[in-house]
């Protein structure tokens, strides 16, 4: 099966089937922190985390007083960036900087309501922890995703405790569960973030992980290849005791296998990455993403691999 001539089920196909246009996302600042750094888990963050909280390429607040929200001047400078790329068009209001539902619900309503009320948005997308998604918090994105489409982003990267524990994810994987379960009752659309190449974990970890939520219900997945960052803890231990990264061959071989392996209905939002250039510190090779995107078309056309064909 393709999908659109590619052999699995992408974003961009699952958007145009949506909402028949191409859609693109608008990266936002919600003000918000983390409780893996504001002392309530933790203080360090998850050791790969960058010291903006993966949300480097997000529209920065003028204001972090969460009783200033400036949600509608974010979306117009954000697609003022991409103008170029699409005009008359809509978008996807993405929170995406640290944890997109740490705050009272009270200042979460504020924030996504004027986000969705945006004209121009067609859906509202946040991503957070599993941790931090009290009854009320679902309950409002519930009430939202009646107006528009809501996606709920979680950050698992791992099945793996003793690796959730090593990267200091904070949390058991019994928390997820019961998250995804609470969002999928409440009827919300739940992707759910994967990082390949965490240190101590064999390939056959790896897609352990990948078949487990294959089985799970989730709605989609991003598949990230782990980004050694400056600043980071990661990068720390990285310069101290150096541990084996992927090649570009060995990564794309991998995430074929992790494609091949999800049911035909997940939808794939993404299979790489790209970190910011002036923090990354390994692997270099992913900064080139038009090269690893273009020789994972190829491979997967010489391998005659799609998505679900290992179930």
């Amino acid at each position: 099966m393709t999908w659109n001539d590619k052999p699995y089920h992408s974003l961009d196909y699952h958007l145009k089937q949506t909402f028949g246009e191409k859609i693109y996302k608008l990266a936002l600042d919600g003000g918000m922190t983390c409780p893996n750094r504001d002392g309530t888990i933790g203080t360090g963050g998850c050791i790969f985390c960058s010291e903006g909280g993966s949300g480097e390429f997000a529209e920065k607040s003028p204001s972090q007083d969460l009783h200033c929200p400036d949600i509608t001047q974010q979306i117009d400078a954000a697609k003022n960036r991409v103008k170029n790329k699409i005009k008359n068009g809509r978008y996807i209001a993405y929170f995406q900087s640290y944890t997109n539902t740490y705050a009272p619900a009270s200042y979460l309503e504020r924030i996504f309501t004027e986000a969705i009320l945006h004209p121009d948005i067609a859906a509202l997308s946040v991503a957070t922890r599993p941790d931090c998604l009290p009854p009320e918090t679902i309950r409002l994105l519930a009430r939202l995703n009646r107006i528009k489409p809501v996606w709920v982003e979680l950050g698992l990267q791992t099945i793996h405790e003793e690796t959730a524990c090593f990267i200091r994810r904070g949390y058991p994987l019994s928390c997820f569960e019961d998250a995804l379960k609470d969002l999928k009752s409440a009827g919300l659309a739940v992707i759910v973030h994967v990082i390949l190449g965490l240190p101590g974990e064999t390939r056959e970890m790896m897609l352990d992980t990948v078949r487990y939520l294959g089985h799970s219900g989730i709605d989609g997945i991003k598949l990230q290849l782990l980004h050694i960052l400056k600043g980071t803890k990661l990068e720390e231990l990285y310069e101290q005791t150096p541990f084996p990264i992927f090649s570009m061959e060995e990564y794309i071989d991998l995430v074929i296998d992790c494609v091949s392996l999800l049911p035909e209905q997940v939808v794939i939002h993404r299979l790489t990455g790209d970190g910011p250039k002036s923090l990354l510190t390994a692997p270099l090779w992913s900064a080139n993403k038009r090269l690893v995107l273009n020789t994972m078309t190829r491979r997967f056309k010489e391998r005659g691999v799609h998505q679900g064909c290992m179930l």
